[in-house]
């Protein structure tokens, strides 16, 4: 019997797999490592000012967001014509894509990188083009100039890199945009930038600011933590920023939500001073990795990536064993967030076991 089909695209479109809760054993404190979240609870302002917004949930949220783009516009120093929030980074990451490709046209980005990419440009129609990482996981961004066509519509950099964790240098990028086409979308995938710790960073306003192509993902899913209420932001000079949102969902970001983004900017200090002890946290982690004979990649977000191949799958299992919970990637390895002490404490046991 005939039923109604999706366009063969959609059924080519990859599953996002999230990152697995713990495995509840009697007598054992469980900790999710697997999806990069913050593991502080949020601040008592953030709080409170989310709690005052859930109770009018019976009235429709700002469609335009007005208050929280003030707020970023203020906080960022841009216009606010150059900005576009949406329901975390990665509805940002679909909305790009719908609005510069058609059917067939080709988005570079680097593999592996964030497991969105392949999703959403399958969704619109449009083929990836994908540019393995380096052996230590890095950016090949030569390899990536080298692959843009005629067809090119977005390349993308990821950085720090989700999920193999090095960062890109401004020098390096500044270099690959001089040679990237200006009629093609420069993405710089910032959802880990407050992680960042390293010589030459990537200032993302600078870079948005000398180059009309460039566009900026951000979020406060990451450091701000807000993973359960889904805000992010783009920041693109204004034709771009129109058009992610010409393609937003209305009343997409909720009441909740962005009175929670808005009091988190006021309490940025507080929150990224949380965002220190996490970067200290994961240099200890690393240190001890290290120590025990792993050769982990050079990670600027918040999390550590083990290049295990085929032993990928037999390392999450040891690390459930312990009571804690990573995201394998079959055949290639497993990303681990740096969460609460005791948990990084049972990562540190399980990768000591695992490398004897």
């Amino acid at each position: 019997m005939a039923h109604p089909q999706p366009r063969p695209n959609v059924l080519a479109i990859p599953a996002y797999v999230a990152g697995r809760p713990p495995t509840v054993r009697p007598g054992m404190t469980a900790y999710k490592l697997s999806s990069n979240e913050n593991p502080y609870p949020p601040l008592p302002g953030v709080v409170e000012a989310a709690t005052r917004a859930v109770a009018v949930m019976n009235r429709y949220p700002d469609m335009g967001s007005t208050a929280l783009y003030d707020a970023l516009a203020a906080r960022l120093e841009v216009p606010v014509t150059d900005l576009a929030v949406a329901t975390g980074s990665v509805a940002l990451i679909y909305q790009l894509v719908n609005a510069f490709c058609a059917p067939g046209d080709e988005v570079v980005y680097a593999w592996r990188s964030f497991e969105a990419y392949p999703i959403a440009v399958t969704a619109a129609g449009a083929e990836s083009v994908k540019v393995p990482v380096t052996a230590d996981g890095r950016h090949d961004l030569e390899a990536m100039l080298a692959a843009i066509t005629d067809r090119t519509r977005i390349v993308m950099v990821c950085t720090p890199n989700n999920p193999t964790g090095p960062a890109v240098t401004q020098a390096e990028l500044d270099a690959f945009l001089a040679r990237v086409p200006e009629h093609v979308v420069a993405v710089v995938d910032e959802a880990y930038l407050e992680f960042v710790r390293m010589d030459d960073a990537v200032d993302g306003l600078a870079t948005y600011r000398r180059h009309p192509n460039v566009v900026l993902f951000r979020t406060f899913s990451k450091a701000y933590g807000l993973a359960g209420f889904r805000v992010g932001y783009a920041v693109a000079q204004e034709h771009v920023a129109s058009a992610l949102r010409a393609v937003s969902l209305p009343f997409g970001v909720s009441a909740v939500a962005q009175a929670a983004a808005i009091a988190s900017l006021e309490a940025e200090g507080e929150l990224l001073a949380r965002v220190d002890d996490l970067v200290a946290e994961r240099d200890r982690v690393v240190a001890g990795l290290r120590e025990t004979g792993w050769d982990v990649s050079e990670p600027q977000g918040n999390f550590v990536w083990f290049a295990l191949g085929d032993r990928t799958a037999e390392f999450a299992a040891a690390a459930d064993e312990a009571g804690i919970t990573v995201r394998p990637f079959a055949g290639e390895g497993a990303r681990v967030s740096i969460g609460e002490t005791e948990g990084n404490d049972r990562l540190l046991e399980v990768a000591r076991a695992f490398s004897a």
